[in-house]
């Protein structure tokens, strides 16, 4: 710190701002408490998605074997149309949520298709639904977790530079004014003594 800086006037400003910087931690760390919170959750949702999807492929290999047939042709036949996606706004960070899904679905003779095609289309739309699902579940988890890792960079910034840093630069302008305001007392008495000694 530079001498000029040494004043009441330093030692006020420094202190204000320890005062604001302490004030402002404690809602820092409840912001990254929330956001942790929610990134557990979005990682379970991430996890429940994939364990949808793997168990539908488990029914599709049970109930529905003839899926591996490429004779039959099914490609086009159930095709997504539109995603809605959402904004959910959770302490200041944005994430997608998914609202819902448009499934298109093509006309098809039940003559001219195997009678199992009617399972087929339904399972094909659940899956387009589950892959689109994770698809926003995962990009929510990464925002959140990114929004955790800045909060707390944040936080340490704080209490491990900010805090540190203004408690240690208003010990050093205490020392300062305190040496500074003995050394003016005994200057007082110095020149007081020699006035007396004059007047001898």
């Amino acid at each position: 710190m530079a001498k000029h800086t040494y004043s009441k006037a330093a030692l006020h400003k420094e202190t204000a701002q320890l005062k604001r910087y302490q004030q402002f931690v404690p809602s820092l760390e409840l912001k990254r408490q929330q956001l942790i919170a929610e990134s557990y959750k979005a990682a379970a949702r991430v996890k429940q998605t994939e364990r949808q999807i793997q168990t539908l492929y488990r029914l599709v290999g049970e109930q529905l074997p003839m899926l591996a047939d490429e004779r039959i042709g099914l490609e086009d036949l159930v095709t997504v149309s539109n995603v809605h996606v959402g904004d959910e706004n959770i302490v200041g960070v944005h994430v997608p949520v998914l609202i819902g899904v448009d499934v298109d679905i093509k006309a098809y003779s039940c003559y001219a298709k195997p009678h199992w095609v009617d399972s087929a289309v339904i399972v094909i739309k659940q899956m387009l639904e589950f892959k689109l699902a994770l698809k926003i579940n995962q990009r929510r988890l990464q925002i959140l977790q990114a929004a955790v890792k800045k909060v707390s960079q944040r936080v340490n910034f704080f209490d491990k530079i900010l805090i540190p840093r203004a408690k240690k630069n208003i010990y050093k302008i205490s020392i300062f004014l305190s040496d500074s305001e003995r050394a003016g007392v005994i200057r007082a008495k110095i020149i007081k003594q020699k006035r007396a000694h004059k007047d001898f």
